[in-house]
């Protein structure tokens, strides 16, 4: 006897703009975040210490992405969706 079911399709709703915006902000934050976190673990990785134990870098930890950089990302982002790939878009007021 088979034990799998026939799945109904999937009914998905147009979002509107609010829901369209909070994606592409979420998107652009675990986009950041996540450049972030890469930046981190190579920094960590070549952290080095001297004999006595001191840990000699010259390389400085990444600085933890803000708000100002999250939305500039989440900009650029929304501008391709509104715009597609194509140079000199006019920027949002």
């Amino acid at each position: 006897m088979n034990n799998t079911q026939l799945k109904l399709p999937e009914v998905t709703f147009n979002k509107n703009g609010y829901e369209i915006r909070t994606e592409i902000l979420k998107l652009a934050a675990d986009t950041v975040t996540t450049e972030w976190n890469s930046k981190f673990q190579a920094w960590e990785i070549s952290q080095r210490t001297d004999k006595d134990g001191t840990l000699v870098t010259k390389i400085t930890a990444p600085e933890f992405p803000g708000l100002q950089q999250i939305m500039e990302t989440a900009e650029k982002m929304y501008a391709f969706v509104n715009f597609g790939n194509k140079p000199n878009t006019p920027k949002s007021k």
